[in-house]
C-alpha cells in the first residue's frame, strides 16, 4: 500500500520545462530521465484492457512514439527492469541486458536525455546517456549517445521499442554484453616496424586493429590486466588456444574497452606497419567518405598500412563486398590456364552477352570489334568474360581462387581478425556474374591487395600484420602457384591496363614496373557503384575501395596510387 501511495505522489509531481523538454522526477537513487518534447510522462498502456478495441494498424503517431520511448527510458533509468523490458518487443533479451547494465557493468547514477528527432517525424528517438561506472572503490564517468526505434506489434497494434542491444550502447551487437571488472586480456603496446608506438591519436583508423592485437596477444605479451568497462562479444564457438575457433583468420569483432578505471601493465607487440605509409593511408582515406585501403609487400606478405575513413568497422580487413572488375584478375588467370583466352589473341567483346537467362552488358554498352583479350581486359569488358562461361564448370572459379590465390578458406592468420574472401560455387547466371566480381563473390581491400601481389610474384604469400615467429602460428598456403606462362600473361595484362587502360590516369608516372586493375561493383539500392582499384609497383601491392564512390579509377585509384608513390 505504501508503495502505491509513493507512486501516486510521484505521478502528481508537476514537471518543469527544461530546454523544450519536460523533466520527470523519478524515484530511485541518483536516477533521472527526461520525457520527450513536452510529452510528459508516458501514458499507461491500455491496449489489453478491452478486447473490443480494434487492432491498431498503420504508421505510428508522434504521440505513440513519444509515450512509448518515454515509458521505456523512464522505467530503465528508475531501475524498473521488468517494466522497461515489457516496453520492448523482446522482453527476455531486454531484461537480460538491462539487468546486466547495473549488476555486471556496475553503471549507476544514470541520466538519459531524449533529443529532438530530425525533421520532427519518424519512429527513431535519439538520446544521450550519462552515468558513473563504479567498481570496488574505483569510479569513472560514462557518457555516450544512442537511439531507439518504436514499432507497432502486428498481433495487437501495440507500439513497442524495437529491441536491439545497441539501444543500451551503440557499440553493442545483439548478444554482446557490458562487463566491468579485471579485463580478460592485458593491454598491449603495439609498435610499428621501426619501434614507434602505434596509437589512435596518431593513426585514428587503427582502433579495431589495436583491439584485435590486444585480444590475440594480450595474454602472451607479458602484460597485466587493468579494471575496465568492456563490450564482451557474443561467441558462437569457443576460442582455441590460438585465439579463435577457426584459427586467427576468423571475421569476429574484438572485445572493446569503453572506460578504463585502472590501467593495466601492457605487453609489447611489434607489427609490420610502416609509420610513413600508415600516415599516408590515414591522410588518403580521410579525403573520401567510406574509403578503405591496404598496402603490403608481395614478396613476403608483410602489411605496411591499413586505413578506413570510418573508424568503427575495419572494412579494409573484415569487409565483405562484391569486388567488381578487380575480380577479373583471378578470372583472367583461369581463362589463360584453360586456354580460353590469350593476351594477344583475338577475343570477343560484344555489347551484350547472355548466359543462364541473364543479359550482361558493358559499361555504356561499348564493344570492341576484332580486339585482343589484352584490349578487353584493359578496357574492362564484361562480355569478354561472360562469353566464356559456357566453357567453365560451376566450381572452376572457386578452385582457382582457393588453390592459386589462397582465398575463401577462412584460414588466414595475420594476427588480427580478417575476412578471407568468398568465391562460392554457383551455377547459371550467378556463376557468370561471379566471373566479373558480382554474384556471390565477396572481398575486401586486404584480399584484393593479396590478389594483385600473387599476380606480381606468381605465388600466394599470406598477408600478415605480426610475424608468425611471435606466436608460432602457421600461415596459410595455396596448393599451387601460377604457371610461368599464365603469370607472364597476367602481368602483361595488368601492365597494359596501368599504362593504357582504365587505370592509366591514376597510375601515371609510376611505371614501368607496375600493373593495375579497376573495378566498379553495382549494389542494390545504391545510386553509385562501389569503386575499386588494385595495383602493384615494384615490391609494393595495394588495394582500395570507396563505397558508393563510382568508377574505381577515379575514386579508389588516387588513394592506391598515392600509397604506391609514398612507398617507392
Amino acid at each position: 500500500m505504501g508503495n502505491r501511495r509513493r507512486a501516486s505522489e510521484r505521478n502528481r509531481t508537476k514537471p518543469a520545462v527544461i530546454g523544450g523538454m519536460i523533466a520527470v522526477v523519478v524515484g530511485g537513487a541518483g536516477f533521472g530521465v527526461y520525457a520527450l518534447y513536452g510529452g510528459g510522462a508516458a501514458a499507461d498502456d491500455s491496449s489489453s484492457s478491452s478486447d473490443a478495441k480494434p487492432v491498431k494498424k498503420g504508421p505510428l503517431s508522434a504521440t505513440e512514439v513519444k509515450s512509448t520511448a518515454t515509458a521505456f527510458l523512464t522505467a530503465w533509468q528508475s531501475g524498473d527492469v521488468t517494466a522497461a523490458a515489457a516496453a520492448t518487443n523482446d522482453t527476455a533479451a531486454a531484461r537480460t541486458l538491462l539487468t546486466g547494465y547495473g549488476k555486471e557493468a556496475y553503471i549507476k547514477d544514470v541520466t538519459v536525455t531524449a533529443k529532438k528527432r530530425s525533421g520532427g517525424s519518424g519512429d527513431a528517438v535519439p538520446f544521450s546517456v550519462k552515468g558513473t561506472v563504479a567498481y570496488k572503490g574505483l569510479t569513472k564517468p560514462l557518457a555516450y549517445e544512442s537511439e531507439l526505434t518504436v514499432v507497432r506489434r502486428a498481433k495487437d497494434g501495440k507500439p513497442l521499442v524495437d529491441w536491439h542491444s545497441a539501444v543500451v550502447h551503440p557499440d553493442l551487437k545483439d548478444g554482446d554484453k557490458l562487463v566491468t571488472g579485471e579485463a580478460g586480456t592485458p593491454p598491449v603496446k603495439a609498435l610499428d616496424r621501426d619501434g614507434g608506438e602505434l596509437t589512435t591519436a596518431k593513426y585514428p583508423s587503427l582502433g579495431t586493429v589495436l583491439d584485435g592485437l590486444r585480444e590475440k596477444f594480450g595474454k602472451t605479451a607479458g602484460g597485466k590486466a587493468g579494471i575496465e568497462l568492456r563490450v564482451i562479444r557474443a561467441e558462437a564457438e569457443s576460442k582455441d588456444a590460438e585465439g579463435s575457433a577457426k584459427g586467427s583468420g576468423s571475421d569476429e569483432t574484438p572485445d572493446k574497452t569503453l572506460v578504463e578505471l585502472s590501467k593495466g601493465t601492457p605487453g609489447t607487440v611489434r607489427t609490420t606497419l610502416s609509420p610513413g605509409l600508415q600516415a599516408t593511408a590515414e591522410q588518403q582515406v580521410a579525403k573520401k567518405a567510406k574509403s578503405s585501403a591496404v598496402i603490403l609487400k608481395p614478396s613476403t606478405g608483410e602489411i605496411l598500412a591499413v586505413a578506413n575513413a570510418g573508424h568503427g568497422f575495419n572494412t579494409a580487413f573484415q569487409g565483405s563486398l562484391a569486388p567488381g572488375s578487380t575480380m577479373k584478375i583471378i578470372t583472367a588467370s583461369l581463362l589463360i590456364d584453360k586456354g580460353l583466352a590469350s593476351t594477344n589473341k583475338e577475343h570477343p567483346c560484344p555489347k551484350f552477352s547472355t548466359y543462364g537467362g541473364w543479359k550482361f552488358q558493358n559499361d555504356d554498352k561499348f564493344e570492341i570489334k576484332g580486339g585482343t583479350f589484352k584490349a578487353s581486359f584493359a578496357r574492362s569488358c564484361n562480355t569478354a568474360f561472360i562469353s566464356q562461361a559456357k566453357e567453365l564448370s560451376d566450381d572452376d572459379l572457386t578452385k582457382q581462387a582457393q588453390q592459386v590465390f589462397g582465398l575463401g578458406m577462412d584460414n588466414w592468420a595475420i594476427g588480427v581478425p580478417t575476412f578471407d574472401g568468398s568465391v562460392p560455387v554457383q551455377s547459371q547466371a550467378q556463376m557468370a556474374a561471379s566471373l566479373i566480381g558480382q554474384g556471390g563473390v565477396r572481398m575486401n581491400p586486404l584480399n584484393m591487395a593479396s590478389v594483385v601481389a600473387t599476380a606480381k610474384t606468381g605465388t600466394f604469400h599470406q598477408p600478415y600484420l605480426v610475424a608468425p615467429t611471435v606466436d608460432k602460428r602457421t600461415l596459410a598456403k595455396a596448393s599451387r602457384s601460377l604457371s610461368a606462362d599464365t603469370q607472364a600473361q597476367l602481368k602483361e595484362l595488368l601492365q597494359y591496363t596501368a599504362a593504357a587502360g582504365t587505370a592509366a590516369e591514376a597510375m601515371a608516372g609510376l611505371g614501368p614496373d607496375f600493373g593495375a586493375k579497376t573495378g566498379s561493383a553495382e549494389v542494390d539500392g545504391q545510386k553509385k557503384p562501389n569503386g575499386w582499384f588494385t595495383a602493384w609497383k615494384g615490391d609494393l601491392a595495394a588495394a582500395g575501395v570507396v563505397q558508393q564512390g563510382g568508377h574505381g579509377g577515379e575514386t579508389a585509384g588516387p588513394i592506391v596510387a598515392a600509397l604506391l608513390k609514398a612507398g617507392s
